[in-house]
């Protein structure tokens, strides 16, 4: 069977790169980094050190020690840029009485959610990155560490040991209660997962695992503000960008390219065209072109679409309405057509044809009355297969989804 393994996409490669990393990398100006499911930064100075992002718990316990061969220095203080648990997962191995945490004055309320909701945030998560992070013991606190100090809309500045820190609320990136931070002296914005783990790439508004939508024009507004700092270097949850005119020029096609297709869908959305036209028709201009590794262009038009009207999609008529799926029907189509395994072979039809995905919506109806069927389930891994090799297997969600449906069929 076709390797469906991660080991050729890039961003599961930089998820997994601080774990055999054995000395903090010297990002200049007094600048240390700790690789990890995130990376976590020390910047120091003469009166102390400041962490940006404790990483995960596991990569704490190891960005500790990366740290203090590097700096002999307290930390002084903990900035989050965000409430993932890349960020937040270990905090209980830096926090001491002396030093404060700040975050985001949203950062409660969405570790709140993230807690009521931890079964199935967890759930999703592991589907898609369970091979990739290890274990959620790995990842998540053992002990919840209260941020002392949460930062308003209009941001918070401090000095220490002489350097100014600028926070900076940059919401529409992986969360509302992002901020950045900004070292005006050295004109470097450490930025988190404003971008998500990839520069340059369609960001991911949606995820398949289940998490809040993320506003298209709070992410243009966000990064718009970064390139208006005009830095000469950016350093992310996982890469380090360089150089005053690239960053501009870079920050400033991302933020136009994702208004481009924000207007194009409220164009579309106005016309009256239906939502999967739209996800099948718009495409940028060449120069406004992201790369797809992470985030995808035509799942965007469907969260910008869902951003302003909510799940409700006319073109799939009245039943949308009701809690009673197309599934529910499926029985008796399968009687119609001779039974689950005449499904699958008219499926396996187009398959030869090269349509996974209208042999995908027959093969639903085909288990969902047969879920037993053999026929169905290996046309169904059929089916997937060709999606893969369609789609090019270089966007981490679909690919990690798809091979995680071919492990729920059950065959070897």
């Amino acid at each position: 069977m076709k390797d469906l393994s991660d080991k050729n996409l890039r961003t599961a490669q930089m998820v997994r790169s601080g774990q055999q990393q054995t000395a903090a990398i010297d990002r200049g100006d007094g600048i240390w980094e700790s690789r990890g499911i995130g990376n976590s930064y020390l910047v120091t100075t003469a009166g102390g050190d400041v962490l940006v992002n404790a990483g995960t718990l596991a990569d704490a316990r190891r960005g500790k020690g990366l740290f203090a061969a590097v700096s002999a220095n307290p930390v002084r203080k903990i900035v989050l840029t965000q409430s993932h648990a890349n960020q937040y997962g270990g905090l209980e191995v830096y926090k001491t009485p002396e030093n404060e945490v700040i975050a985001h004055r949203l950062y409660p309320a969405e570790r709140a959610d993230a807690e009521a909701l931890s079964a199935h945030y967890r759930r999703g998560s592991r589907r898609i990155f369970g091979a990739i992070t290890g274990r959620t013991e790995d990842m998540v606190p053992t002990v919840e560490v209260t941020p002392d100090r949460l930062v308003g809309d209009e941001g918070h500045a401090f000095e220490l040991g002489e350097r100014r820190f600028e926070l900076i609320w940059t919401p529409g990136g992986e969360t509302r209660s992002a901020l950045i931070v900004w070292l005006p002296q050295d004109r470097v914005a450490i930025v988190g997962n404003l971008f998500g783990p990839l520069f340059g790439n369609q960001p991911n508004l949606n995820t398949l695992r289940g998490d809040k939508p993320r506003s298209a024009m709070e992410f243009v507004a966000s990064v718009r503000r970064l390139r208006d700092l005009a830095p000469v270097r950016i350093l992310t949850g996982h890469e380090v960008i360089e150089g005053e005119e690239h960053i501009r020029a870079e920050t400033g096609r991302i933020a136009d390219s994702v208004q481009w297709v924000h207007d194009r869908t409220i164009e579309g959305m106005n016309a009256g065209t239906d939502l999967r036209s739209l996800m099948r028709e718009i495409r940028t201009p060449p120069e406004l072109t992201l790369t797809e590794e992470y985030g995808k262009l035509a799942w965007n038009v469907r969260a910008i679409w869902h951003e302003y009207t909510g799940w409700f999609d006319p073109a799939r008529g009245t039943t949308e309405l009701y809690g009673v799926p197309s599934a529910g029907v499926a029985p008796a189509l399968a009687e119609l057509a001779g039974g689950a395994e005449r499904i699958a072979e008219l499926a396996s039809r187009f398959v030869q044809r090269g349509e996974p995905l209208e042999a995908l919506h027959l093969l639903d109806i085909a288990l969902a009355a047969d879920g037993a069927s053999l026929a169905a389930r290996q046309v169904k891994r059929d089916a997937l297969l060709l999606l893969d090799h369609q789609t090019g297997g270089s966007n981490l969600w679909e690919r990690r989804w798809i091979a995680s449906e071919i492990e729920l069929l059950g065959l070897d």
